[in-house]
């Protein structure tokens, strides 16, 4: 079994996440239940063809969070320190074309969320980051080609 890195704040989030879709459950077995109340035969009925959809991605959904709970690895972020970068590490870089700055926190990939500012730490970005030191310059393989970044700044948070 593969472990699943991941902060305390993506444990707890991804079980809140499966708290909340064990709560779905019994609204989605009435409307099923209310579905085949109104029209029994089951092929024609659109209420209930949606209900056991819902149901269906619900139950998935479900099972995959289960399985990343059970597989995950809980780093305590607060606890780490030091110059390298690894996981959990709050990274400054500098695109050594634009001059522009990015903070970037290298997260566990349940918990990645460009918008705010986190990166799996499977992401080309973070592998190319893992193991390098502050000043270091690291090259990665982007959409619109490769771009190099230099390391600003390295955080615990």
């Amino acid at each position: 079994m593969n472990k699943l890195p991941m902060t305390r704040e993506g444990f707890a989030a991804l079980k809140e996440e499966l708290g909340q879709c064990h709560r779905e459950r019994p609204y989605i077995a009435e409307r099923i239940r209310e579905a085949i109340a109104d029209e029994p035969n089951l092929p024609e009925n659109a209420a209930y063809q949606a209900a056991k959809s819902q149901q269906e991605i619900n139950e998935a959904r479900i099972a995959e969070l289960q399985d990343k709970l059970a597989r995950s690895e809980i780093i305590a972020v607060s606890e780490l320190s030091g110059d390298t970068v690894k996981f959990g590490a709050t990274v400054t870089l500098i695109d050594e074309e634009t001059r522009k700055k990015r903070r970037w926190q290298i997260v566990g990939e349940p918990e990645a969320d460009a918008k705010r500012g986190k990166i799996s730490v499977f992401s080309p970005l973070a592998r190319a980051l893992i193991g390098q030191t502050k000043n270091a310059s690291v090259e990665v393989q982007t959409p619109s080609g490769f771009k190099t970044y230099r390391i600003d700044n390295v955080e615990w948070c």
